[in-house]
């Protein structure tokens, strides 16, 4: 669940928090680059992320100010003002003391903190960051001065789309929900003029003189192929910083709550609490079924708008009563469509059928899929690679065709249906060759 949103007092700027979670340590979160903690809730795998944060602490998230839903300013601060404002939200939510995790531009400012005020810091964790933004002769780890500028530039630029997502979440570049969700993220949280600033800033960070004075216990994670950041720019840290620990990660995203979130998550929590426990996800065995209406486009422009959703609607209802019939779950609606899922093959199988000859009165022909396997539980909903094996499954069948997986085929032995042989096939975007039947009717 989304937190409330509350604002701390700093300096005459009102700076919006969230707190979720109840655990016996706090940690604040502190954002790198930009951030709006409300639009972050929009994005599972983030929410994901902060949600196991919180199973083991008391979690704070902020805007920096100048961003997200904290008071926009005149100038952008630096990392002084920037403590400033942590010790306000510490204050106003009564932490004493906190571990700070800091993402990529973020580590910076909890590095300088920790050096600063060690009787505030329980620890110290920085993902993704660095030291120093641009290139130095003694410092070959970051862009040149040109290349930060031409930087500065494109964003100025091009603010308003999902700029800077290939380098940041390349696993996620090429989906289009994300690259949606990412671009709105990027509006909400900071005006073209206010995020060139901000970069202009961040490119002048430079704490490489403080780094051997940090004595709190500190954890460094970054992956080795990181596009925005490079790697080069965790080690140097971790070779100043007395004892601390540097965590090489295999994947390619800059954002820690994407392809690594597991990884880095289990590395914090045994680093803060001493364990690591695996959280699966909740899940459950069950057959799941996607009916399609055949031709639904044509038969719609043929018979107009009103006709159709009367037709429309006597298909919904008749699929809702066999589905209460054999016991089945309807899970999701989508257009002429139906994803359901029940606890035995054999009632899905006899489901199936009796749709597709049921509403074929109504002069409509249905395609279903069907496939058993292990799902993940997701509120009153259901996910996972059997799910997307169903929907493929269905995909393939015909006008008035059953087809289902061979796993289903075996669950069902003894039950007197019958099945074809529907060979072995390829379905678009999960792995391997499936052995496919046809119901025999």
């Amino acid at each position: 669940m989304q937190p409330h949103t509350r604002y701390a007092h700093s300096g005459g700027v009102n700076i919006a928090y969230q707190v979720l979670g109840e655990g016996p340590r706090d940690i604040v979160f502190v954002p790198g680059w930009i951030s709006n903690i409300e639009v972050y809730w929009e994005e599972p795998a983030l929410a994901r992320f902060f949600t196991r944060l919180a199973s083991f602490s008391r979690l704070i998230l902020f805007d920096k100010r100048g961003t997200g839903l904290s008071d926009r300013v005149a100038d952008m601060p630096g990392l002084e003002v920037r403590m400033d404002d942590v010790r306000a939200v510490m204050g106003a939510v009564g932490s004493d003391q906190a571990t700070l995790f800091g993402t990529s531009e973020g580590g910076p400012m909890c590095a300088l903190f920790s050096a600063t005020y060690p009787a505030c810091t329980s620890a110290l964790i920085m993902h993704g960051s660095y030291p120093r933004r641009t290139r130095r002769p003694d410092y070959p780890w970051g862009p040149t001065d040109d290349e930060s500028r031409a930087w500065i530039d494109r964003v100025q630029r091009e603010w308003g789309g999902p700029v800077g997502l290939d380098e940041r979440a390349p696993s996620m570049a090429g989906d289009e929900q994300f690259r949606q969700w990412w671009a709105r993220l990027l509006r909400m949280s900071a005006s073209p003029a206010a995020v060139t600033a901000l970069n202009m800033m961040n490119a002048e960070i430079d704490i490489r003189h403080i780094l051997s004075t940090i004595r709190v216990p500190t954890l460094i994670l970054h992956c080795l192929h990181d596009r925005a950041i490079n790697f080069g720019a965790s080690r140097y840290m971790a070779d100043r910083i007395p004892r601390a620990k540097l965590v090489e990660l295999p994947g390619l995203d800059h954002c820690c709550w994407l392809s690594d979130a597991d990884t880095v998550l289990g590395e914090i929590e045994e680093f803060l609490t001493g364990v690591r426990h695996s959280l699966e996800p909740d899940r459950v065995l069950a057959t799941v079924l996607f009916t399609d209406i055949v031709g639904a486009t044509e038969r719609a422009a043929a018979l107009g708008d009103r006709r159709w959703h009367d037709l429309l609607d006597s298909h919904h209802n008749f699929v809702r009563r066999e589905l209460a019939r054999f016991h089945g779950r309807e899970i999701n609606t989508a257009g002429d469509g139906f994803f359901a899922a029940f606890d035995g093959p054999a009632r899905a199988i006899r489901c199936a059928c009796a749709i597709s000859e049921g509403v074929q009165p109504l002069g409509l022909n249905v395609r279903a899929g069907l496939h058993t396997g292990e799902c993940e539980v997701m509120g009153s909903e259901i996910g996972g690679i059997v799910v997307h094996t169903g929907a493929r499954i269905a995909a393939l069948a015909g006008p008035g065709e059953v087809l289902v997986s061979s796993t289903v085929k075996d669950l069902v032995a003894g039950s007197g249906l019958r099945f074809s042989d529907y060979g072995i096939k390829s379905l678009k975007g999960v792995p391997g060759e499936w052995h496919l039947y046809s119901v025999g009717q």
